[in-house]
């Protein structure tokens, strides 16, 4: 499948930020803006020690005190697994969770195609670990720990939904003996499939490498590796994306109802891919964008609160 120009206007528009480090700073006063190394110890199958490529890391976005609630999601910006939309996939989501009272880490993971499977899900996966595993220092709670993925960022967040584990109580390392399942799943226009014909094939690329065996293709397509384990998901998706398909989010929808996951699907008219929480990228034209796909924001807010995630106790 032939990149749209929407991803290409996507891509160009990312393509600056491939080396950048998300910084929440300036978005609330009691945000701390602090990015950290997610292996201080040394990053797994590294290349190198470059910073900007070979140095995964979490930025910590914490929101008001009073506002706080105690639930945490990790921010996965897309990009096709080529670059990181961190401006908007990244800094304002994590914005808008503070204003909720929910602390953001916005995830920098390792990307195609210097890197290929399973580096990035040991980036999230360890993303999710840390977060739990610090669960106190940032007066969070440990069972509600949410990731959200945006594109190729939410294949990532799906992929850390479907392939996780619980953790190695014997590591030496203390973040390596929790879980790295995360608590819920919010994919916003969601690459899921790897296989033809709904695949972004430059994700699949990025991910995999030109040639990929076919059973690792088959065990990265999400939708086939949904379990009764998989967590509730929020999915979000436009009619008219060409980008990514909604074929991606309604496959996963049908794989959650099939194991009995709770999901809520919603899938807007108008609006083509890459939007974001809905203003999209500085060149969009105001055609580019949708009305009802603004919606969702509030609409997850909804759903957030409904999963106990806005409230200090975690009543529903």
């Amino acid at each position: 499948m032939r990149l749209s120009l929407t991803m290409v206007r996507w891509l160009v528009a990312g393509a600056s930020m491939i080396a950048a480090t998300a910084d929440c700073r300036g978005a609330d006063p009691a945000t701390t803006g602090e990015t950290i190394p997610l292996w201080p110890g040394g990053v797994p199958g590294a290349l190198g020690t470059d910073p900007a490529r070979d140095v995964p890391t979490l930025t910590v976005c914490l929101p008001d005190p009073d506002k706080a609630t105690g639930g945490a999601v990790v921010v996965c910006p897309g990009g096709g697994y080529g670059v990181l939309a961190v401006d908007h996939e990244g800094k304002q989501v994590a914005d808008w969770l503070n204003q909720l009272g929910l602390a953001a880490f916005i995830l920098k993971y390792r990307l195609g195609p210097r890197y290929h499977h399973p580096a990035m899900l040991q980036d999230a996966g360890r993303a999710i670990r840390t977060v739990r595993a610090r669960a106190g220092e940032w007066q969070l709670d440990p069972d509600r720990i949410a990731i959200l993925g945006f594109s190729a960022g939410g294949h990532l967040a799906s992929t850390a939904g479907t392939h996780f584990d619980t953790g190695r109580p014997e590591h030496e390392d203390a973040i390596e003996r929790v879980s790295s399942r995360p608590n819920r799943m919010i994919l916003v226009y969601p690459v899921i499939s790897l296989e033809p014909p709904f695949a972004h094939a430059g994700s699949r690329r990025n991910l995999l490498g030109e040639k990929p065996p076919e059973e690792l293709v088959a065990s990265l397509s999400n939708e086939t590796q949904v379990t009764p384990m998989t967590p509730p998901t929020f999915l979000v998706h436009t009619n008219e994306d060409t980008a990514v398909p909604a074929e991606n989010s309604l496959l996963f929808a049908l794989a959650l109802r099939k194991a009995k996951i709770p999901v809520e699907l919603h899938v807007f008219e108008k609006g083509r891919h890459g939007l974001g929480l809905g203003g999209g990228l500085p060149n969009f034209k105001p055609t580019d964008l949708s009305d009802g796909f603004k919606a969702w924001p509030g609409l997850c807010e909804t759903w957030l609160r409904g999963q106990g995630f806005l409230n200090k106790d975690g009543a529903k």
